[in-house]
């Protein structure tokens, strides 16, 4: 068999790996809201392009959009982050079969190299490329453009695959990416005019040739990358793979959390909630995930004027309440699976986990609030806004996440990280998600349309607050609906682990 028979073998593989997944109708929902998606963001680009080509056009100047897609593909980075995994939950299985471990590597790599995604870009490329080309611009040159800014798309979809294996090991590679976008843009602040950089480009990259030679660059990078993502891939997932977990000699301390004793069977479900922040890597890097967004967001709206428009304001306001929960409840029952069948031996175990959960989610909405304390001195937010999203947030969102609780079956891997399997959002939970997060920012702005903002955040912290307090009902409607379907959760479950 040689390697281009052993690439089509593997992507029929993982299509019928999807088929015979137990969230396979909930994928075919993902799968139509993805292709809604992509046509939202075609039709976005085929303006961005057509406006592009209209301005080169004019100004005769066709190689400005190779610096305009650094920049894109800057905020295409930080998109495949929320879209895109790394590929060693694929490659596990073949790992113990006669097959080279690196052809399997390399194949995909080459699958994620040849996605519709990296292709989407064409729809920004070719409506600017045919711009130029009938306003005059060079054939050659415009042609020349096209494929140099191909090869960009394709560089940036393999450093991100590095950049994530990476990160996923460890937070402190976040400085890796930070320190090559830092140095991108550091040019344009050692410079008066910001125009200078832009012109440089632009009479150095004008003819063919220094176009090619550009092309040819990223040709390079773009080996070098393929050459680097499978050695690290290769290496990483045989690390995880065949890794021993270290054990002590003696415990030194465990935590107890003596306190919570008394709140009862709800109270050791609050224990079990740190506990599993403290020990398990899939739940704790959501979190610490969720942390570093709030703190950045925070940080920009309160020392930075970017972010001053009003509605903004509010958008960013919410969105730090409410990514946690919408990071980590979408999984909710996720966790539980790997030892669901213990939940299920008593009377309202679940229901005391559900209300454990509720609590612990509420609890740690105090931990943004004090993030956004300098928005508050800082004049961007007031007491009465951060209030009225603390409460919608602790009632609005968390209803409708909590939700999830009765369709959620795949079960969520505890500590594999790199070759974690069901990490992928089904349509459901992204329909819920996507709910959950818009739905209180179109209520504001209804209400704002009605009355003031005070009263709007007035009737918004009444709708929350009424939300909350009634949460022992609605948790317990939940649970009614989850023993209902228990035994076809309980299925699912099973087939995930």
């Amino acid at each position: 068999m040689n390697r281009l028979q052993l690439f089509r073998l593997l992507r029929r593989n993982v299509k019928l790996s999807e088929k015979r997944n137990p969230a396979f109708e909930q994928g075919m929902v993902a799968k139509v809201l993805k292709y809604i998606g992509a046509a939202v963001v075609a039709a976005y680009m085929i303006f961005l392009g057509s406006m592009f080509g209209a301005m080169a056009a004019d100004s005769d100047e066709p190689s400005i959009i190779l610096l305009l897609l650094l920049v894109l593909l800057a905020f295409d980075f930080l998109g495949r982050f929320m879209t895109q995994q790394t590929p060693m939950v694929f490659i596990k299985p073949y790992m113990l079969m006669p097959i080279p471990a690196k052809t399997v590597v390399e194949s995909y790599l080459l699958t994620i190299l040849t996605s519709g995604y990296n292709f989407l870009w064409l729809s920004l490329l070719l409506p600017y490329a045919y711009i130029c080309i009938v306003a005059g611009v060079g054939f050659w040159l415009v042609f020349a453009v096209v494929v140099c800014g191909m090869l960009m798309d394709l560089v940036n979809s393999l450093w991100y695959l590095l950049a994530r294996t990476l990160i996923v090991r460890s937070r402190l590679w976040w400085l890796l990416p930070i320190a090559v976008y830092g140095t991108i843009v550091l040019p344009f602040f050692l410079v008066d005019d910001f125009m200078t950089p832009i012109n440089l480009f632009v009479d150095t990259f004008y003819a063919v040739p220094m176009i090619w030679l550009l092309s040819l660059f990223y040709l390079g990078l773009l080996v070098a990358l393929f050459l680097l993502n499978r050695h690290l891939q290769y290496k990483f997932v045989c690390q995880e793979i065949t890794r021993v977990q270290k054990k002590s000699a003696a415990i030194k301390h465990v935590s107890q959390f003596t306190f919570l004793e008394r709140y009862g069977q709800t109270g050791e479900y609050l224990k079990l909630e740190i506990k599993s922040i403290m020990r398990n890597k899939a739940i704790r890097a959501r979190v610490t995930m969720s942390l570093w967004i709030i703190v950045i967001f925070s940080a920009l709206i309160s020392y930075t004027d970017i972010y001053d428009d009003g509605y903004i304001l509010n958008f960013w306001c919410y969105y730090c309440y409410a990514i946690y929960g919408m990071t980590t409840l979408t999984k909710i029952m996720g966790p539980e699976g790997n030892y669901i069948d213990l939940l299920m031996t008593h009377r309202e175990n679940i229901l005391s986990l559900l209300k454990a959960k509720y609590l612990f989610h509420v609890v740690i909405l105090v931990i943004p609030l004090l993030i956004m304390l300098p928005a508050v001195i800082a004049g961007k937010f007031t007491m009465l806004m951060m209030l009225a999203y603390f409460l919608l947030t602790s009632g609005l969102n968390y209803f409708i996440m909590f939700q999830l609780a009765v369709s959620n079956k795949q079960t969520l891997p505890l500590d594999a990280k790199l070759t974690g399997k069901n990490n992928v959002e089904s349509g459901i939970q992204l329909l819920v998600e996507l709910t959950a997060m818009f739905a209180p920012l179109i209520l504001m702005g209804l209400l704002l349309l009605l009355v003031d903002v005070t009263t709007a955040y007035i009737l918004m912290a009444s709708i929350g607050f009424l939300l909350t307090v009634t949460h022992p009902l609605w948790l317990r409607h939940i649970y009614r609906r989850m023993m209902n379907r228990k035994y076809a959760n309980l299925e699912g479950f099973h087939a995930s682990r």
